[in-house]
């Protein structure tokens, strides 16, 4: 086995025998114990009863943190003529349409997020090989096929984040920096959670929220008290 460094031992020591905690206690041991030479990003894990295989338990949405996510997000915007203006003017970082195809099928993907008008689509269409394995595939139900443009590349740059369930049932997201406040990084957790929650599909039968986690990225995990979770 790898010997553990003095960080990590430290880290797990910190953890030791703590679980269900608040959300307030969680964000302090995590923040206390973060000790990466990098801004870590708060993450979060939520195993959920459903099975997505099943297409009335998929889960998927959206949500608007209150402090946003800390990171800086790179828009790519499919659209053309006064569309592809409104794109750049409201600061995206890409935005093309045929060259941009051909730039992403050519193993290029210099971007987080991807919107497109929905004339787009046919096009966007033949990138779903690439673009769906990576969760970058526009989607009107997250808002990423629209012609609002300006909206959408305000609401990826301002702390929206996407999730979508994965095949085991877990939904992971990064949701803040480690540097925030212990009260930005509470609100945003409820908000992720309440979020999540708002999603359940028609299909989840008994316990939906099972288990929720937070982690800072390199550092151990610790579970939440579900009712502190989705406290307000």
């Amino acid at each position: 086995m790898a010997k553990l460094g003095k960080r990590t031992k430290a880290a797990r020591a910190a953890f030791d025998g703590k679980s269900n905690l608040s959300v307030e206690d969680a964000v302090k041991l995590i923040k206390g114990a973060a000790s990466a030479k990098f801004d870590e990003t708060l993450e979060i894990a939520l195993n959920l009863g459903v099975d997505p295989r099943h297409a009335d338990q998929m889960v998927r949405g959206v949500v608007t943190l209150p402090n946003g996510t800390g990171k800086t997000v790179r828009v790519a915007v499919f659209a053309r003529g006064p569309k592809a203006d409104e794109a750049k003017a409201a600061g995206a970082d890409i935005v093309g349409a045929e060259d941009l195809m051909e730039t992403i099928q050519g193993g290029k993907i210099e971007f987080d997020r991807c919107i497109a008008t929905p004339d787009m689509m046919p096009l966007v269409g033949r990138l779903g090989k690439i673009l769906g394995p990576r969760n970058l595939m526009p989607n009107p139900k997250v808002g990423t096929v629209t012609m609002d443009v300006k909206a959408a590349v305000d609401a990826a740059k301002g702390g929206e984040v996407q999730f979508k369930v994965e095949k085991a049932g877990v939904i992971h997201a990064g949701i803040g920096k480690v540097s925030f406040t212990e009260d930005k990084l509470a609100q945003n957790v409820r908000a992720f959670v309440e979020a999540v929650s708002r999603a359940k599909p028609s299909g989840a039968k008994g316990a939906y929220l099972k288990k929720v986690s937070l982690s800072s990225t390199m550092g151990p995990g610790v579970s939440l008290d579900l009712t502190s979770a989705t406290a307000h």
